[in-house]
């Protein structure tokens, strides 16, 4: 069987796929695949490599070019026995869109479908529809960019007429921390928009608690599993992009050191939400924790960092998931999902 690794992608979030990319490409099981390697360029271009039947040995052997990659259209990816597995973060490959056209070219592939990811990679529409199955949810406010044209000064008089200082402000579609920012008073709520608008013509301004922050993995269709938590320990303000992916100014702590109760509450949140998402294969669901041990569902990611040292695959760690067993069954998970969208649509006929 062939497995189809995309990966890159047009989003901030380009290089940390191609992270990704490379780790997971160290665990597959060769012996069961061989691996396509399919890179997307910044500018969209589909670039095919080489047929992998062992690992990279480095990350520049994934920085494909026109001199060293046959440029494909979305339909070449189309062949019997073949799983696309995308390895992207961000919009144009995590928010629905490359879904979309997969269920198109009706192929088989890992991780969430159309609407689980065009709604967990909008902020605001994930809150939306949280806050309707009584998950609790931090105070925030919407703005688009045609509100803050229009007038600033009515922006500030709803966020400080709902919130109070210290405010996140974050792009509704991007991941990984990219566009974030703290505001403590209006001057830089300003500065913070508009750094965020930059990224999405939608932020959300959100309220700033004292809080822990604790991450739940989440894995399957429709029987689904979770993890304990586990918890972000910050050594920095908050948890930016700069602190993630540059500094390393994180440590995990797997499990977090938190009540049974509260371990089994998040579990039941994560999934619960990830339920009415309609999630599939895979996602990292992020909390909010006070002192007060009440907890906020901050985001859902449907392709959560996955490195080696990363949350999501660490959680499956601890509960005795290894990292190469644990991308075989999401191979797994996406081809029982897709045969058994081929037998409805055989009922339906």
């Amino acid at each position: 069987m062939k497995i189809i690794a995309l990966y890159g992608g047009q989003s901030a979030e380009h290089e940390i796929s191609i992270l990704t990319a490379y780790s997971m490409l160290q665990a597959f099981y060769y012996n069961y695949y061989q691996v396509q390697l399919v890179y997307i360029t910044r500018e969209g271009q589909l670039l095919k490599g080489p047929l992998l039947t062992e690992a990279p040995k480095l990350e520049e052997d994934l920085h494909l070019t026109v001199d060293n990659a046959e440029t494909i259209s979305f339909c070449d990816l189309v062949e019997e026995d073949t799983l696309v597995f995308p390895m992207l973060h961000g919009p144009n490959g995590e928010d629905g869109k490359i879904q979309g056209m997969l269920e198109t070219l009706n192929m088989p592939y890992v991780g969430a479908g159309v609407l689980a990811s065009a709604c967990a990679m909008d902020k605001i529409m994930t809150k939306l529809v949280l806050q309707q199955i009584g998950i609790p949810q931090l105070p925030f406010v919407a703005v688009t960019k045609n509100d803050w044209r229009k007038d600033q000064e009515e922006v500030f008089r709803h966020c400080e007429g709902s919130l109070v200082y210290p405010m996140f402000v974050k792009p509704a579609n991007l991941g990984s921390s990219v566009g974030i920012s703290k505001a403590e008073n209006q001057e830089e709520l300003k500065a913070s928009i508009d750094l965020a608008l930059q990224y999405d013509h939608r932020v959300v301004v959100e309220q700033g608690i004292e809080a822990r922050e604790i991450e739940i993995a989440v894995l399957g269709n429709e029987e689904v599993r979770t993890t304990l938590a586990g918890e972000i320990v910050k050594t920095v303000d908050f948890y930016d992009y700069d602190a993630k992916y540059i500094n390393n100014d994180v440590t995990l702590q797997i499990p977090a050191d938190i009540p049974e109760e509260i371990h089994e509450q998040a579990r039941a949140y994560a999934e619960k939400a990830y339920l009415a998402l309609d999630g599939s294969g895979l996602s990292r669901c992020d909390f909010f924790l006070t002192n007060n041990h009440d907890l906020f569902l901050n985001e859902l990611n449907t392709m959560p960092g996955f490195t080696p040292f990363s949350m999501y695959p660490l959680l499956w760690q601890e509960m005795g998931l290894k990292y190469g067993d644990l991308i075989e069954e999401l191979i797994q998970l996406g081809l029982m999902r897709h045969q058994a969208k081929q037998r409805l649509s055989i009922t339906h006929q």
